[in-house]
């Protein structure tokens, strides 16, 4: 099976060869941001309303850009990418998450280095007013990697996090989709029109890779559920040998796939295969073919298969930002150092950057 596969690879390369004369320039550094993705239709946004999103989101991915192009590195450029989504009640992370089913607002993170993968995570604070903060504290200041409810507080002071009152993470709107869930004994997916998690994938120009994510859960959530966001693998995953990614969706599916890490992982392994089956001949063609697109629809399908609903954006080490979703939108945007700065809310909206995976 394994000769075969090898053979195969070995005769698309010879097939193709004459495109690796082809030269693309690399950028030197790439960022892609989300802040959500679900069922969104054109037709219910007002105008002023896409124009407040459009703005929140270049406001973030202006952010992590300024770090990269001034030669920060990924793992900042993630965070300063972040942080403004946190701030803003518009999306379900930080400022603006949403309800539990007790009525308050309960905050999970995670942050991942692509040079060493640590990672650092945290699930359950109510008073964290940038959880990927505290996040990164986990991974830099402690021996942990993931961090839950009064713990990661207790932490949290120990490394002078910025703290907020709970009522600084209530907004009316959150709240009335919870009172509307009760009501109307309606699902969490009947209030929530779209996954309002929020993340940010980088690639620096020293070539290192970083993902984090933040989210404020599903409105109405249980008994403690906690999603894929602050789940290493599953919600955020970074490799500096494969990609980084961060993921927005049903949490469960998302959980049950491991999404980022099995995007990273499938990415890794047809490098692998390639070199093998070519002798190496062929990496720079590999490079510029739309492989890794194709692996994260593939992933993102298998989700929809199981039932699941969302999307994912990543960044390869060559500089590519990418995004695959499943739903009819995603809050979205992607900035690299060849002067591209684009976000999109709705399929489409962006055609490089619009999956092939249909919308639903």
């Amino acid at each position: 099976m394994k000769k075969a596969m090898f053979a195969a690879l070995a005769a698309l390369f010879a097939l193709s060869a004459p495109l690796a004369a082809e030269d693309h320039d690399k950028p030197e550094w790439s960022i892609a941001i989300h802040g959500g993705a679900g069922t969104l239709d054109p037709t219910m946004m007002t105008p002023e309303r896409r124009a407040e999103y459009e703005a929140a989101l270049q406001q973030a991915l202006d952010a992590g850009a300024k770090v990269l192009a001034s030669g920060g590195s990924a793992m900042d450029a993630v965070k300063a990418a972040i942080i403004p989504m946190e701030d803003s009640p518009l999306f379900n992370a930080g400022k603006g998450a949403v309800f539990t089913w007790e009525g308050k607002n309960e905050l999970d993170a995670s942050i991942m280095d692509g040079r060493d993968r640590s990672a650092g995570a945290v699930t359950g604070v109510t008073t964290i007013k940038n959880p990927i903060l505290l996040a990164d504290a986990v991974r830099t200041e402690s021996e942990h990697v993931f961090l839950m409810g009064e713990g990661a507080e207790q932490f949290a002071a120990t490394q002078d996090i910025e703290t907020a009152p709970p009522e600084y993470f209530a907004t009316p709107a959150r709240r009335e989709s919870l009172e509307r869930m009760k009501a109307e004994a309606l699902s969490a997916l009947d209030v929530d029109t779209k996954f309002g998690t929020v993340g940010a994938v980088a690639l620096d120009m020293e070539g290192n890779l970083a993902a984090g994510t933040s989210t404020g859960g599903m409105t109405g959530k249980r008994w403690g559920r906690i999603g894929d966001a602050p789940v290493i693998g599953a919600g955020t995953y970074a490799d500096n040998r494969a990609c980084a990614v961060s993921a927005t969706g049903w949490g469960e599916y998302f959980i049950r796939v491991g999404v980022a890490q099995e995007i990273c992982t499938r990415l890794r392994m047809l490098k692998a295969q390639a070199a093998f089956a070519s002798g190496g001949q062929h990496r720079e063609w590999l490079d510029q073919q739309d492989y890794a697109q194709g692996i994260s629809d593939a992933v993102m399908a298998e989700v929809k298969q199981l039932g699941g609903d969302g999307g994912v954006i990543l960044v390869t080490p060559e500089g590519h930002a990418l995004f695959s979703f499943n739903t009819t939108g995603m809050y979205r945007g992607r900035a690299d150092s060849t002067g591209m700065s684009e976000v999109a809310i709705f399929g489409g909206d962006v055609e490089a950057g619009a999956s092939n995976t249909p919308d639903h």
